[in-house]
Order: structure tokens, then sequence, then C-alpha cells
């Protein structure tokens, strides 16, 4: 219905672009009384224009221009239209529409508009301009030729139905089948008795008239089967695409992926011989994993270097440490002897001349990273006893140990200096205080065992500032030495032990002190 329209509206241009353009009309509105020879030669040219230019619509059978004055047609046929070789019926039956008494009395009809001419139907649109009429015609037929490419079935029709539901073509057929043209519906309906049929229209922009196809109802199902079986043959064939794709993806894609990712988080949990199997891949996988391989292959070798070379590096760090108390503990020695020498407390300074003999021959002993638990805590008692000559009645201290752990090994002088720190911080001459060292074995699980060591006193506790800094970590050596001893010992077990050590600091009465140590015995 569009093409068609699109036909008309193009006729219907060319139509008010001669009423526009005046082009010899004016002539046939006057009478031809007055001057024949002007009237004929503009009713010739006229005539002529029409002529050359219906060759160049589609559809058209003939032009026509009618003087009511004159009552004189001026018919164009198109040379190869229906109406070239008939057009006295044709010509005839325009005059008697135009002669019509409403089309005289003034037309207003700006459609396009069905009209019967000898057997055939012909849509005519008419346009007055003063005392002239101009028109057009194209036969029906001519305008169903679109619709031939479809396939309406064996009976389907495409028709013409002008505005009282009459078809312009083929209206026996619609009588025998009874076949109901009046559209109650805006899309379809179903029609007819023994045979049903679909009858689907659209309605002209142009002109008062619609087309109608009429499609008999085997025909729409008829190829049904046919579509049935090319779909089932596109869905088993997506399927089958579907299911060569996906195994196509896993095994060029998907199963190189899995290995790479099996390879990497292998790698991350610090199995670091883990390597990718050189499997037949992509040219891109293969390039991978040879360099994923590679790649973890100088990994390993590196940290087999780095943690030799930390290994040493913790060692020396070690035995540094080490070495940072004896100069330490001397300076603090000798004040004790000093005081002493000052005091003229002769068997003094030999008892503790003596007790340091003892101290020394311990530190020299002390250059190992482990000593028994015994010997520690002897040397600890000896140095108690150093300072009790310091501070007599001042200080007092108990040691308590679990039966069976003489053997247990911990790092050299770590208990002594707690003990130490204790007596250079909370030792007040006012009144004693007391250190109490507990140690026992505590079974954390069934295959890990752990040495829990509890020092405590009874001096001023720490205070808020420096427990703060302790339990975040922080070191608190100065320059002037103080607190190295608390460092050391932090710093000794962590290269020892890792994570398995833990120090707590807290305050109970007095500054208190609890470490746990992996426990470890001397082997017989």
């Amino acid at each position: 219905m569009n093409l068609s329209d699109a036909t008309l509206d193009d006729i219907d241009r060319y139509l008010y672009k001669i009423v526009s353009e005046d082009s010899g009309l004016s002539i046939l509105s006057r009478s031809e009384e007055t001057n024949l020879d002007l009237y004929n030669m503009g009713k010739y040219l006229l005539f002529r224009q029409l002529i050359d230019n219906s060759v160049y619509y589609k559809g058209l059978d003939y032009f026509f221009a009618y003087s009511t004055v004159n009552d004189d047609l001026v018919f164009a046929p198109k040379p190869t239209g229906h109406a070239y070789t008939g057009n006295d019926s044709i010509q005839h039956v325009i005059v008697n529409l135009l002669k019509n008494e409403d089309m005289n009395q003034g037309y207003t009809n700006d459609k396009w508009t069905a009209v019967k001419m000898e057997e055939s139907f012909y849509l005519i649109h008419i346009i007055k301009s003063g005392n002239v009429y101009i028109g057009a015609g194209v036969n029906a037929n001519d305008i169903m030729g679109p619709l031939d490419l479809l396939n309406l079935g064996t009976n389907g029709k495409a028709v013409i139905v002008d505005d009282n539901d009459e078809p312009l073509q083929d209206e026996t057929f619609f009588i025998e089948n009874h076949i109901s043209l009046i559209n109650k519906s805006d899309s379809y309906y179903i029609t007819g008795q023994k045979e049903k049929y679909l009858v689907t229209d659209k309605h002209s922009v142009r002109g008062n008239f619609r087309l109608v196809a009429v499609i008999p109802d085997e025909a729409i199902l008829e190829k049904l089967p046919y579509l049935q079986r090319i779909i089932l043959f596109i869905i088993v064939g997506s399927a089958f695409l579907l299911v060569a794709t996906l195994f196509f993806i896993r095994k060029v894609i998907l199963v190189p992926i899995n290995r790479l990712v099996f390879a990497m988080r292998k790698i991350k949990k610090g199995f670091l011989e883990e390597r990718i199997d050189l499997l037949p891949s992509s040219n891109e996988f293969e390039l991978m994993n040879e360099t994923f391989n590679s790649m973890v292959s100088e990994i390993q070798q590196l940290k087999i270097n780095v943690y030799a070379e930390q290994l040493i590096s913790q060692k020396a760090e070690l035995k540094h440490l080490q070495l940072q108390i004896n100069p330490h503990f001397f300076l603090n020695s000798l004040n004790v002897v000093y005081y002493l020498a000052q005091e003229k407390k002769y068997s003094l300074i030999q008892e503790l001349s003596i007790s340091l003999v003892r101290y020394f021959r311990f530190m020299f002993r002390s250059n190992t990273n482990f000593v028994r638990l015994r010997d520690e805590l002897d040397h600890t008692e000896n140095y108690l006893k150093i300072q009790g000559f310091r501070f007599p009645g001042s200080l007092t201290y108990t040691i308590s140990v679990q039966e069976g752990m003489d053997n247990c090994l911990v790092p050299p002088l770590m208990i002594q200096t707690f003990a130490e720190n204790t007596i250079k911080h909370a030792i007040n001459t006012d009144k004693s205080t007391h250190i109490e060292i507990i140690i026992n074995a505590n079974g954390r699980c069934s295959e890990e065992r752990f040495i829990k060591i509890h020092i405590r006193d009874t001096g001023k506790g720490f205070s808020e500032d420096v427990l703060h800094q302790l339990k975040q970590q922080i070191n608190l050596a100065n320059e002037d030495g103080e607190h190295i001893g608390i460092w050391n010992v932090r710093r000794r077990l962590l290269l020892l032990f890792q994570e398995q050590t833990k120090i707590d600091f807290s305050n109970d009465s007095g500054a208190v002190i609890d470490i746990i140590l992996p426990y470890k015995e001397e082997e017989m």
C-alpha cells in the first residue's frame, strides 16, 4: 500500500504543478468562440505536454483536462497504457462524471476514487481550477503490481476494496466463498464458511480505498513442517556448535589456564619446586608455561641465596647482640666494686670478686645460641648474689623451676637481663624489693610444648609511656644504654624463633614479664 501511495503521490504532485504553473489551463477556461485559433493552439499544447510527461509516471493510464465553459475534454492517454487503444468509452465516462451536478456545485474531493469504466476499475483523481478540471486515471490492476511478488497460496487473492467494501476485482470469488470484506478489526480477521480465509488490509493514505490480502488457512500452515524441520536443524546445529565451542575453549584456553592457576597457588603456598607440565597447547600458552617455569626456578635459586645470606647475617647479628651484654654488665659490676671499696668492705669485695669470676666464666662460654636452663638460672642467681652485696637488706628473690626442666635449652643471658633491669629500675633502699622467677612447661597442643617464664618484682612497675612503647614493640634503647637489655632479648628471640616466641609486659603491684619459648631439650 505504501508503494502504491507513493506512485499516486508522484502523480498528484505533477497535477498540482500544472495547476500552479497555469500551463494552458487559463485558455480552456475561456470560451472557444472568443478566439478559436488561440483556443485550439492552447488545447493542443496542453495535450502534448500531458502526453509527453505521462511516460514518466509508473502505473499512470491517462491525464485529462475538461473545460466546463466549452464542454470540451482534453484526453491524453499514456502510449503504453490500457486506455491508449480504446479510449472512447473511458472519455464518455469521464465527461459524464464531470458533468455530475454534485461536482458542478463545488468539487472538494482530494482523494483518489475508484470508478468502473467498461469492464475495468480505474482510480481517478480530479482537481478543479476555475472552470477547468484536470485529473489522472490509474488502472486498478496496475496498483496490484507489488502484491504479485507475494505467495498468497493457490486460492489467495489481493484486491482493491472501495469505500462500500466492494472488491474491484474477482467479485464472484468473494461471493461464492462467502468472504466478508467488512473489516471489523484493526489488524486481521478470519472469514468464510467451508474454507476459512485470513483477511488483512491496509487503507490508502492518498485515496478512498483499501488494499486487501485474502489468504487461505491451509496456505498459512502449509510450510509449517518445513519451518519446523529448519528450526530443529538450527537448534541441533547450534547445540552441536555450542558443545564443540565449549570443548575447544576448554582444551585451548581453560585447561592451560587452570594448570597455570594451580601452579601459581602452589607457589604462593611456598612449594617453589612446583612446575607446569609442558603439554601440547597453543603457542601463546607454551611460551607462558616455559616463561613461568623459568621464572620460578630463578626465584627458587634467588630465595636459596637470600636465605643463606640471611642466616649468615642473623648469626653475625646474634653474636653482636650477645657481646653487647658483656660491657654493659661489666660497667655495672665495676660500680658495685667501687661502692664496696668506698665502704672498705674487703671481705665482701673478695666474695664479689669470686662471684664476678664465676659470672664472667659463664659469659665466656655464652657465645653459643643456647645454654641449659639450669646454667642460665645458676648464672642469674649468681648475678643476684652480686647485687645483694650492693643492696644488703633491700633485695630478695626466689627461683622456682618445674621438675625435669634442667636440661631444657634457652638463649643465654635472657633471664638475667630482666633481673638486671629490675635491679636498675625497681630497687629502692627505703624498702625491700622481691624478684620472683617461675618457670614451667606449658603444653599448648599434643605435638608442641612451650616453656613459660614468669618474672615479677614488687617495684613501682613500668611507667604508662614505657609500657605502651613495649607493647607496640618500639625500641627504647638510647645513647646512654638504657633499656638496651630488653631490646637485646627481644631481638635475639625474634632471630632464633621468629613467630614462635612471645613476650608480654604488664603491671601488677610491680613489673611483670611473661616469656613463652618453644620447648627444646639438650641431646644427651
